[in-house]
């Protein structure tokens, strides 16, 4: 088996290596897409996952958190009772700001002092973030003005021009809120998932289409280990990919790498495992390069739009919420920008390295069943 596969192996290369146009595909626009996205991307958000820590217990507070739900811009994900709590909200995703209503709050604006209130926010997300603290920014003045309105009304002597609350943000994982450590770690996923699902199913498919995939298969090669033959060399290829587009994104736009490069490395696996065998099922439904060329800009295309890489996830439709549950890069995209900013583990990151584990056992059993299917 081994020696047959080795030969197969030694094919794809072999052929690889002559076809200069595919060279080129594989390097080059992977490297004008990084420059392109990060010099050019940018989004905007409507939905921010938020967590409160209320210190203070007063009408004053609870005010103020009402007019952050009152907007539909805040949802509280998490109404948090120490602040240990509000570092777990923002570790595991769960929330990108957090509120930390200080104690006294409320003595701050009767006494006429600006009131701090703490903001953080989660830097890995700095398009999110920095439309976040806009809002912050917007809602608190409001209330500000409200409060001051109040107390005139009142006759309440101490208050002064000044009073009010004084916004106090602080970014955690990104603390100049730079763009492009958010978007490059998604280009570098969005790109891999490109090429290796392009790549596997036109190359399966240009051998169906000269008509070399027939005289294989009368070879004393089995199916098992054509179907290996042909899906690992692009998995290999996406981990050169991977590594290509990371080296670009450190030293040419100094995005920080903080996590464990084994974090990486497994997650990357299961990905690419993933991508292989979506590209491998695309081939099953196509006869021609122009089928797969079609059927490929049918399905990746709403895989990177529903991937959260451009439009928050929380902002769509509810059933659009629960089809992104099947995208791998949806997954994928959470992992590379959690160990890239973060530096967190398995034990943060293990309910996304086992959907993708479970996407990529699917999607390669399905596509290896119809693909033995179709030669046999």
């Amino acid at each position: 088996m081994f020696g047959r596969l080795s030969v197969m192996l030694f094919k794809e290369f072999i052929q690889l290596r002559r076809d200069r146009w595919m060279m080129f595909r594989l390097i080059v626009p992977l490297f004008i897409q990084m420059v392109v996205f990060g010099y050019a991307a940018t989004f905007t958000v409507h939905h921010v996952a938020t967590a409160v820590l209320d210190l203070d217990q007063s009408q004053a507070s609870r005010s103020l958190i009402s007019h952050f739900v009152a907007t539909s811009r805040f949802d509280i994900v998490d109404m948090a009772r120490n602040q240990r709590q509000i570092t777990r909200d923002i570790v595991h995703d769960r929330a990108v700001v957090a509120i930390v209503i200080h104690a006294g709050f409320s003595q701050d604006l009767e006494s006429g002092r600006a009131a701090p209130l703490q903001v953080i926010v989660d830097g890995t997300n700095s398009n999110t973030a920095l439309i976040a603290l806009g809002y912050l920014s917007q809602i608190t003045s409001q209330f500000s003005a409200e409060w001051a309105a109040r107390a005139i009304s009142l006759n309440v002597s101490a208050v002064r021009p000044e009073t009010g609350i004084r916004l106090e943000p602080l970014p955690w994982f990104n603390e100049g809120l730079n763009e492009r450590w958010f978007f490059i770690p998604g280009v570098i996923g969005t790109l891999t998932l490109l090429q290796v699902v392009s790549l596997t199913a036109f190359a399966v498919v240009r051998e169906r289409e000269v008509g070399t995939l027939e005289q294989i298969m009368v070879s004393p090669i089995r199916p098992f280990e054509f179907i290996l033959g042909k899906t690992v060399p692009f998995f290999l290829i996406g981990f050169g990919d991977i590594a290509l587009v990371t080296a670009f994104g450190l030293l040419w736009f100094r995005v920080p790498f903080v996590g464990d490069p084994l974090v990486m490395l497994g997650g990357s696996s299961l990905f690419l495992m993933a991508a292989v065998g979506m590209g491998l099922l695309l081939s099953t439904f196509s006869r021609t390069q122009q089928q797969a060329f079609a059927l490929n800009f049918f399905l990746l295309n709403p895989f990177f739009i529903l991937s959260g890489f451009a439009f928050p996830i929380a902002a769509m439709p509810r059933f659009l919420q629960w089809f992104t549950m099947i995208n791998p890069l949806r997954y994928f995209l959470v992992v590379i920008r959690a160990v890239f900013l973060k530096g967190v583990g398995v034990d943060v990151l293990w309910p996304q390295l086992l959907a993708l584990a479970a996407l990529a056992g699917v999607m390669l059993t399905v596509s290896v069943l119809r693909f033995r299917k179709s030669l046999e």
